[in-house]
């Protein structure tokens, strides 16, 4: 990978992003963005639109969302420590004993997440599940004044562990879902921009989109969707990796770190774009992995496919062990083969294509 897209993407992987309280990664994106596009925007929900050649026929959106999951602290007790609520699909079951990072309005406050020691629990006790209203935030803080000067209820947690390199190719981070795909798009959208430089015919209007709140319902999908009006839109997320322990090959599919991005094929995805992006992985000789979606997914994908009078949609999906707990691992190779395969399958495209599937 090319050293300033692995700055940038450590950028994104090391930005707080819970959420709805997105405007800090936005601004890391904006950096990359600006210099692959011809105008940026930031619309009121939160979403940052880079457009390349605007007055291209064909609208073509790309969405990787920026949001991860997290905490909002809810509570602050007299003895300082912080109680608080998931912000999207956070697993109570593997959370306690990591160490957070609030980001408070005086500035970073760090903690950690606590829950009564197994050694003081009951034998009933010991048998129950992680509950979060259970659990807790230890700032350190000697009482609930002192806390309340550095922290307020409202604000938002995040796991604090950082990106750590697993050999050449793999990473772990918090919140690999879905800063990689923010990534993905924005390389797709640097590839295309280096590619067509100096074309006056390119006849796409390319607008890649770093959403905000999916985890929360796929809102800012659906708010930038609505602004963009694209006929075609492509979505980038993470995927269940099966090629570990406990994941159900059977049930999710045959998926693996380092075989390259999944293309999904079901109700939420459009045939002719499907076959376009399949055509193009075995033309450029990219490797991709099939996955079978049966029903509207969870991903902006779907939000993307209802839009208006309706989307040509597609999704592509980035391999990733370990989703919504505080680390999840992915594989550069399939971030990099995602951004070709998007920026190439682009690049095929005319403004008289159809996307009509009979």
């Amino acid at each position: 990978m090319r050293k300033d897209s692995r700055q940038f993407l450590n950028s994104l992987l090391e930005t707080s992003s819970v959420s709805g309280f997105e405007q800090s990664i936005q601004r890391v994106v904006r950096q990359r963005a600006a210099k692959y596009s011809d105008s940026i925007e930031i619309d009121v929900h939160g979403n940052l639109i880079a457009c390349l050649n605007p007055d291209g026929k064909l609208r073509v959106m790309l969405a990787g969302h920026c949001d991860q999951i997290g905490m909002m602290i809810t509570h602050i007790d007299e003895k300082g420590f912080l109680y608080f609520r998931a912000v999207g699909g956070l697993d109570p079951s593997v959370i306690p004993g990591t160490r957070v990072l609030i980001q408070a309005e005086k500035g970073p406050v760090e903690g950690v997440l606590g829950q009564k020691p197994i050694h003081l629990k009951s034998q009933s006790e010991r048998g129950q599940k992680n509950e979060i209203k259970k659990m807790w935030i230890d700032i350190g803080a000697k009482d609930g004044k002192e806390a309340k000067s550095l922290v307020s209820v409202g604000d938002v947690a995040t796991f604090h562990l950082g990106v750590v390199d697993h050999g050449k190719n793999i990473i772990s981070s918090p919140g690999c879902d879905d800063r990689v795909g923010v990534f993905v798009v924005m390389e797709a959208l640097r590839l295309v921009a280096e590619a067509t430089k100096g074309k006056k015919n390119f006849p796409v209007a390319l607008y890649a989109v770093s959403t905000v709140q999916e985890e929360l319902g796929l809102r800012g999908a659906r708010t930038a969707a609505y602004g963009i009006d694209p006929l075609v839109g492509i979505a980038v997320d993470v995927t269940h990796a099966t090629d570990n322990p406990g994941a159900d090959a059977k049930q999710v599919g045959t998926v693996k770190l380092g075989e390259g991005p999944t293309i999904a094929r079901g109700a939420n995805i459009n045939p002719v774009l499907e076959e376009l992006l399949k055509n193009t992985a075995k033309k450029k000789k990219i490797n991709y992995q099939p996955l079978g979606a049966p029903a509207a997914t969870g991903t902006d994908a779907n939000a993307l496919q209802i839009n208006r009078r309706g989307v040509a949609a597609a999704l592509i999906g980035i391999p990733n062990r370990y989703m919504h707990t505080q680390i999840e691992m992915v594989d550069l190779r399939d971030l990099e083969a995602a951004a070709k395969l998007i920026a190439d399958s682009v690049m095929a495209m005319d403004a008289k294509m159809t996307f009509i599937p009979c």
